[in-house]
């Protein structure tokens, strides 16, 4: 599963919600089950900002967000997130072609 956070970030605040996203980041790949996560800033708005993980399902996500360093990291992070679903179910994928 994929979670998807989408931010609007004034530029004045932009570098301290970077390092912040970051290390909820790092925090949150400490977890089971996480996969990977990024942080991207919108090339045609610079102030809309989203923060991507990929995890092995939902309760190892759910799992995530109630451990103390994710609570005190990640959640902060997470509140300050747009109000719309944020957690979505793969259901198709596909790598590179080599032909």
């Amino acid at each position: 599963m994929i979670v998807i956070t989408r931010h609007t970030v004034t530029p004045e605040d932009a570098d301290d919600f970077a390092a912040r996203a970051a290390t909820a980041l790092e925090v949150l790949s400490r977890r089971p089950g996480y996969r990977r996560g990024s942080l991207a800033r919108a090339v045609d708005d610079p102030r809309l900002w989203t923060v991507v993980t990929e995890w092995d399902g939902p309760g190892f996500y759910r799992r995530a967000l109630s451990d103390f360093d994710v609570k005190i990291s990640a959640v902060p992070l997470l509140s300050t997130a747009h109000d719309e679903a944020s957690a979505f179910e793969i259901l198709a994928e596909q790598s590179p072609s080599t032909g």
